[in-house]
């Protein structure tokens, strides 16, 4: 690439790898993310750093830790004071667009986005703040488990609504910037609602799987033998509440199927789009997603723990023409993004950050030159009642929290996390790192502080007029189609692609 290259950033909200032919899935049907990957570089070890929506896209926007920013919950504010990876590349000169879901919360909507082409699903507002200190009022915003048993084939959803317009005005956008006179490098990141929960897709995408085909969960546990935060899950989901027959748990993973194959054809045409647009040669594409999916997992859906179906994510990495394809096993965050997109846009030199962050570049990783191996990850949301923290290193996997008993996973020889190690002395070492890496009381008690203050300000805000703060998408209706503020001849020419000129042909009669 001669040019600073573009950014295409594809996120999926609670896709977790296990379902994708990438990751050793036979059953998912995505040809387009197949392909994909198979001339990327593909991070088989990439978790989140919150297994929650918002506070994990806070993360992966920042490249900071959750806490380090007030990045508690789904109802946490965004600082706008927070640099993200948009700002540091609208300052080297690119121009910064969002399609979809980010989930920001507050009166920033845009944070280094130049433009924002669709509204968010989510609302803007601290109407779902959690409140550890009645944690066993359920919160009626929540979770809960109709998703699962009632999951199967339908005509339309809400997220099918949000969806197809997020990927039509993402395809529209990469068309514009093809036909503008302006020239920056760009970045787009396009982000899907699917396939989070309700499970519900339609006929087309249910039919292109079989019940019979669908593989069930692989650990099935008695809910009393269950860890302490995961009952606590299943009391903040209303698991509890409802029978769920192994029928329902197949239509509930089918549906989940089908949505994945949804985005793997939005996917498909928004890298054809690319190409149609002559931009591919010069645009790294990134596919992520927030969080991951349990889909049943030892009794437990959705995400909100360290289990491996919630925090790991995807992660490929595709540009050809400056990273051989591969495999990297070594673990990596959401948080790595922001400083691989700085030194990529820089030509690889290290970009001056005007901020602390906690990411690390994947850089060294892309070019087979090493590069960390390690996670951190903060859970502080529903289900919680003290922090949550995770270490993820070398074969090993650390969950502490001080209201629950630590917990020590070896992926290599127990990839399912059936066997807690933290009473052998290989857990000595984490416990020690837990302890040098956070202040857990002071964050206990700066979690709680924010969410009273941010219950107290949502409830004042919702007495007499209310001024809302999600996203107004603005379109100025005189400046599209054909109008009189230019002649017939300009507008067309303006509009075609490629340009009449550029494939010498006679200019048309009118």
């Amino acid at each position: 690439m001669a040019r600073k290259p573009n950014f295409l950033i594809l996120m999926a909200d609670q896709l977790t790898p296990f379902a994708l032919g990438a990751y050793g899935n036979r059953i998912a049907r995505t040809p387009h993310l197949d392909a994909l990957a198979a001339q990327a570089v593909v991070f088989r070890s990439a978790y989140c750093n919150s297994p929650l929506c918002a506070p994990s896209r806070y993360a992966f926007m920042s490249g900071r830790l959750p806490s380090a920013i007030g990045a508690y919950d789904n109802a946490a504010e965004f600082p706008a004071q927070v640099p993200t990876f948009a700002h540091y590349l609208r300052l080297a000169g690119y121009r910064t667009a969002l399609s979809g879901k980010m989930h920001f919360c507050g009166a920033d909507q845009l944070h280094g986005f130049e433009e924002r082409l669709t509204t968010d699903i989510y609302p803007a507002d601290f109407g779902w703040t959690p409140d550890w200190e009645h944690f066993e009022r359920r919160p009626s915003w929540y979770h809960n488990m109709d998703s699962v048993t009632q999951a199967g084939p339908c005509v339309r959803t809400n997220q099918i609504d949000f969806d197809d317009e997020v990927v039509f005005r993402a395809r529209r956008q990469l068309l514009d910037m093809a036909r503008s006179n302006d020239r920056r490098p760009f970045c787009l990141v396009v982000s899907l609602t699917h396939p989070h929960d309700p499970f519900a897709i339609t006929q087309e995408y249910w039919d292109r799987y079989r019940d019979a085909d669908i593989d069930m969960p692989r650990v099935r546990l008695a809910p009393e033998a269950l860890d302490p935060h995961s009952k606590r899950l299943r009391h903040v989901c209303g698991m509890h509440l409802q029978e769920v027959t192994d029928t329902q748990v197949r239509a509930a993973r089918h549906a989940y199927y089908g949505a994945v194959s949804y985005v793997d054809d939005q996917v498909g045409l928004l890298l054809g789009t690319l190409r149609d647009a002559a931009l591919a040669e010069d645009t790294v594409v990134i596919v992520l997603a927030d969080h991951g999916e349990m889909l049943g997992e030892r009794g437990l859906w959705y995400k909100m723990s360290f289990f491996e179906g919630a925090c790991r994510v995807p992660l490929l990495i595709h540009a050809p023409q400056l990273f051989a394809p591969h495999a990297v096993t070594q673990s990596v965050s959401l948080i790595d993004v922001l400083p691989t997109l700085t030194e990529i846009a820089g030509g690889g030199a290290a970009a001056p950050l005007l901020a602390p962050i906690e990411g690390r570049s994947l850089l060294p990783h892309l070019e087979q030159r090493g590069g960390h191996d390690e996670v951190r990850a903060e859970y502080l949301a529903e289900g919680a009642i003290a922090p949550i923290v995770m270490i993820r290193t070398g074969r090993h996997k650390f969950i502490h929290c001080p209201a629950d008993p630590d917990q020590l996973y070896d992926l290599n020889d127990d990839p399912d996390e059936r066997r807690n190690l933290a009473a052998t002395p290989e857990a000595v070492p984490f416990r020690e790192r837990v302890q040098r890496g956070w202040s857990l009381e002071s964050l206990h008690q700066a979690v709680r502080a924010s969410q009273q203050r941010r219950a107290l300000v949502d409830a004042a805000l919702r007495v007499g007029r209310t001024t809302p703060w999600d996203w107004q998408p603005r379109f100025d209706a005189a400046q599209q189609y054909v109008r009189n503020t230019k002649t017939l001849d300009e507008l067309e020419q303006a509009a075609r692609f490629p340009p009449l000129h550029a494939a010498g042909a006679p200019k048309p009669q009118v």
